[in-house]
């Protein structure tokens, strides 16, 4: 009996010598693999990559000023959109997202006209016609204007190669909200619904 003790105290300690050492191997295994998580301030280059595809960040400023050509040849100014809350959407005929949220905007440009909401869409692209891009707003069912971007507005807004880019005005000229890619629909209205409160 006594020896069937001492083979069990044995094997007892046996085990707890054997888990100990696992638990130290365990220890220095995780301490080997930690990494330590730490605060990303705004010039990270994570941060900056996202700031280059949003284009300049023009939220809380004033829309910059511009005119250009739309799809019918007449020259369009953003001053003559004075007193409307308004959407601006930088898309080309390729986008994938720029075609799932134009008609989002068309929706809205028609659900909030009364309230004054205006559309207007950019097409930022080279080597497509007029008539390439009169057709792709056709088939997606855009009716609101369409103008065709040059080199000094791709520069006043900072824009890179990533589209979409759409900004939301108030009625008067600050840009309230900015996003690139293409958000869900209810982002949409929530940016819409933020413009239109603040006119």
């Amino acid at each position: 009996m006594i020896v069937v003790m001492l083979a069990g105290i044995g094997l007892l300690a046996w085990a707890g010598i054997y888990n100990y050492k696992e638990r130290q191997a365990a220890m220095e295994h995780a301490r080997a693999t930690h990494a330590d998580l730490t605060h990303v301030d705004d010039q990270s280059a994570a941060n900056q990559e996202a700031a280059a595809a949003l284009g300049r960040d023009l939220r809380g400023s004033l829309l910059p000023g511009f005119t250009l050509p739309s799809l019918e040849g007449k020259q369009v100014s953003f001053a003559q959109y004075k007193g409307h809350p308004m959407i601006l959407n930088f898309w080309a005929t390729y986008c994938g997202p720029c075609k799932l949220e134009m008609p989002w905007f068309e929706e809205f440009s028609h659900k909030y006209d009364a309230q004054g909401l205006r559309v207007l869409g950019i097409d930022d692209e080279e080597g497509v016609t007029k008539e390439d891009i009169r057709n792709a707003a056709k088939k997606i069912g855009v009716t609101y204007p369409i103008l065709l971007a040059d080199s000094r507005i791709e520069k006043s807004f900072g824009l890179g190669d990533y589209l979409p880019v759409t900004y939301y005005i108030d009625a008067n000229g600050k840009v309230l909200a900015q996003t690139a890619g293409a958000p869900s629909k209810d982002e949409v209205e929530a940016n819409v619904r933020k413009i239109l409160g603040a006119s």
